[in-house]
């Protein structure tokens, strides 16, 4: 079965990897909203899709649409705005009578996980998000082995992100801590989710450093020590990234081993679509816990 789709955000950075997600599901893309009108991206994919740069104007779009044809009605909001406005376009899509597919983080607080519950369930419609990280092979293979633990092990993890910004960052949605939540959220948030899901839950978190371009800290899950750093300073660079012209550094080190999972990124978003809409994507209740240790960390 093919769905109809309208997407949010579609000038911005992720949106590529949900235009190739829908279109490689065999879906398609009816409408397109975003204030800024550098949506050719839009050719490769979808050229027929209507485009708005107002949302007023998308909204009635799919209101329209909505009292037509059943073939004609958008089945899916795929969400790939700024963060502070996910909220309100998940709003947007179940008031069309539409499922929310929203990017990382699905919201910035905790308490607008609970109001979207009831949303949810009053609606009929179901809000998903995407944590790609959990269907990595290599992700996925480590949580088999710490799952198949017996003996109560506890571990030791480092985790470092290192990806140089330039100075439009700060000046940007980006860097206003009230629309994207600062790193811990904007950044973090993938690996946090990621480590709670093989790790187990928070017991304490400590913040070391908390700073515009960086922030580090420890926390102490159910099954690991965490100690963590992440930085958008290009002085924080490893000398070996800036050798070889890398302007990305990750490593996450298990009791002194390296993880590796540079790899297999290309087609996450498209396992994450594939299980969605065959019913088993990530719901709130899978969010919610980096969430409220994202906004920890941010208070904090």
């Amino acid at each position: 079965m093919s769905y109809n789709f309208a997407m949010t955000g579609a000038a911005g950075y992720i949106a590529p990897r949900h235009l190739q997600a829908i279109r490689d599901t065999g879906n398609n893309l009816v409408a397109a909203l975003d204030p800024h009108d550098s949506v050719g991206i839009l050719d490769s994919y979808f050229p027929d899709c209507a485009y708005f740069r107002e949302p007023e104007r998308f909204d009635r779009h799919i209101e329209k649409l909505r009292r037509g044809p059943e073939s004609d009605q958008v089945n899916y909001v795929t969400i790939c705005s700024p963060n502070f406005l996910h909220d309100a376009h998940i709003r947007l899509a179940l008031r069309s009578g539409a499922h929310a597919i929203c990017e990382k983080p699905l919201v910035l607080n905790p308490w607008n996980c609970d109001a979207l519950q009831d949303l949810e369930e009053e609606s009929g419609r179901h809000i998903y998000t995407i944590l790609q990280l959990r269907v990595h092979p290599s992700v996925v293979a480590l949580k088999q082995k710490i799952d198949a633990e017996t003996g109560g092990e506890r571990h030791e993890v480092n985790l470092q992100y290192m990806t140089s910004r330039g100075k439009w960052y700060l000046f940007s949605w980006k860097g206003d801590e009230y629309k994207s939540g600062g790193l811990a959220t904007n950044i973090g948030i993938h690996f946090f989710d990621m480590l709670m899901w093989i790790f187990g839950g928070v017991e304490s978190s400590k913040v070391t450093l908390k700073e515009a371009t960086k922030c580090a800290g420890k926390l102490e899950l159910e099954k690991a020590t965490v100690n963590w750093r992440l930085s958008i300073d290009s002085n924080d660079l490893p000398e070996e990234a800036v050798k070889t012209g890398k302007s990305t550094f990750r490593s996450i080190t298990v009791d002194g081993d390296e993880f590796e999972f540079s790899g297999g990124f290309t087609d996450l978003h498209t396992m994450v679509y594939k299980e969605t809409l065959a019913g088993n994507g990530f719901r709130i209740a899978d969010a919610k816990p980096a969430i409220e240790l994202a906004h920890a960390i941010r208070e904090g």
